[in-house]
């Protein structure tokens, strides 16, 4: 039976949390640009750790239950790590190719925009923007997972570890779909201040929430098939090591909600196709108990 309490509680508390984090930087307008992306980025980065404060909070004092009952003691049948690991750039990668071939972004051989991020934070290193950018894509597949972990992790304790097993007894895909509304709608003030989609701050949202979903219910097949949170968290890192690549391949002057990376249509797609692949292939929704 859906228990409302410990949802109600854990939602309050990690929006409490998480959106004082993200609107700070509006106080931040008088700092020097590459100044206030840094301070930025680490507002957002602490924000990330809302869901999993929430998830605690709620499971060690409004329900009283075990700390065990989040399962960062378990790990799961180890396959899904690779999926977690690998799935991510697979999916960047073709929604990249996706932009190209329907033209809604062009590619870039010049790596302007690797040119303009250096030049605004002030960076000027004794090599090629070429070999940067391979740097990015080596550092992408081999530690950036392993480093995102860290705050993916205060993410994914909460939307997959807490709140995804607490809405299984609406069925397997209600579950899925309204954890990852409200994951969407968690990102609203810093979608409202220009991340993801900047020509698009108000229906940003609506299209984070669409993106949200549909890698929600990515996420949540790795989840269900583990148990673990650790397999959310390293798909999440993952996902975030390789979001930006294709900003490095395309010509800036391209519309974020009709190209580029997942959070495009093209990206909607591409998760779409996986998504659809699952079901055909039985492998959704997972044959697992579905009981918090």
């Amino acid at each position: 039976m859906l228990q409302r309490k410990p949802l109600i509680w854990f939602i309050i508390i990690a929006f409490a949390i998480s959106w004082p984090l993200f609107l700070a930087p509006l106080l931040l307008q008088n700092l020097e640009p590459a100044t206030r992306l840094i301070a930025t980025q680490g507002l957002w980065a602490l924000a990330m750790w809302g869901p999993g404060i929430a998830a605690l909070i709620t499971t060690l004092i409004i329900t009283k239950l075990p700390f065990k009952t989040l399962r960062l003691n378990t790990l799961g049948p180890k396959r899904y790590y690779l999926w977690a690991w690998l799935l991510p750039p697979v999916l960047v990668t073709l929604s990249g190719l996706l932009t190209i071939i329907i033209r809604t972004g062009q590619i870039d051989t010049e790596f302007t925009f690797m040119q303009k991020q250096m030049d605004l934070t002030g960076t000027h290193l004794p090599v090629s923007t070429g070999t940067l950018v391979l740097i990015q894509i080596v550092q992408a597949l081999l530690l950036g997972p392993l480093i995102n972990v860290v705050f993916a992790m205060g993410e994914e304790l909460g939307w997959r570890g807490f709140l995804l097993p607490r809405l299984l007894p609406l069925g397997q895909w209600k579950a899925l779909i309204f954890s990852g509304i409200i994951w969407g709608v968690w990102h609203a003030p810093a979608i409202a201040q220009g991340h993801n989609y900047p020509d698009h701050p108000i229906l940003g949202i609506m299209l984070m929430t669409v993106f949200c979903v549909l890698l929600g219910i990515i996420i949540g097949w790795m989840y269900l098939n583990t148990r673990s949170p650790w397999v959310a968290a390293l798909a999440h890192g993952s996902i975030n090591a390789w979001a930006g690549l294709p900003y490095l391949f395309l010509k800036p002057d391209f519309d974020t909600a009709l190209g580029g990376t997942l959070t495009s249509v093209p990206g909607w797609a591409v998760m779409g196709l996986f998504i659809g692949w699952l079901v055909l292939t039985k492998r959704l929704p997972v044959q697992v108990q579905e009981e918090a």
